[in-house]
């Protein structure tokens, strides 16, 4: 009688797959992402372009206004920018700071306020010697441009200075600049910083 050989029986391993970790959001994340969500929302709606939002360095939609390209009256100060650059900048620099001891500033100088007959007499004529501007002395000379520069081009570069850098004085016209022109015409010295104040307000 032979015995059957043993056979031992198939142990059947259960198997099972990976399961998926379901990790809840952190709360802390939903709440930074609904923040940047409405900055962006807030953000968005005030810089955007659908309301007359006036940003530095102007402060009001008139003043704005007062740089746009006029045809046919006022002066024209995106020529006047151009002017000023290409002449009083060197000294005065293009955010009209000035050079200190050498050139007084024209933003926020008491001087770019005064009547327009003072103010376009200066670069029609030259200024010479002594000046203080807002509180600071100066002392050095300053060339005559009326020979140079026609009625308009002056025109444009005064009123541009005396609108920009926060300087709130009034423009000055090509007729302005033409009268002062005809009263200067025999004047052939600079002027001082007290002729200047002398002549009369026109």
């Amino acid at each position: 009688m032979t015995a059957e050989p043993n056979t031992p029986s198939a142990s059947v391993e259960e198997t099972s797959e990976p399961g998926v970790l379901r990790n809840p959001v952190p709360v802390w994340l939903i709440i930074l992402l609904f923040l940047l969500l409405y900055w962006g929302m807030v953000y968005f709606d005030t810089q955007g372009g659908w309301e007359p939002v006036v940003y530095k360095p102007y402060h009001s939609v008139q003043e704005l206004m007062l740089y746009q390209p006029m045809a046919g009256e006022g002066p024209d100060l995106a020529r006047g920018k151009v002017v000023f650059e290409q002449v009083c900048g060197l000294c005065h620099n293009n955010d009209g700071a000035g050079k200190p001891g050498q050139a007084p500033p024209l933003a926020g100088s008491e001087w770019v306020d005064e009547p327009p007959n003072r103010m376009i007499a200066i670069p029609m004529v030259g200024l010479t010697g002594p000046i203080k501007v807002k509180g600071q002395d100066y002392n050095l000379s300053m060339p005559a441009f009326g020979n140079s520069l026609n009625d308009e081009d002056i025109a444009n570069a005064i009123s541009y200075i005396r609108v920009s850098w926060g300087n709130k004085a009034s423009i000055v016209s090509p007729a302005q600049v033409k009268a002062v022109r005809d009263s200067l015409a025999t004047h052939f010295q600079p002027l001082t910083a007290d002729e200047v104040r002398k002549l009369p307000e026109k």
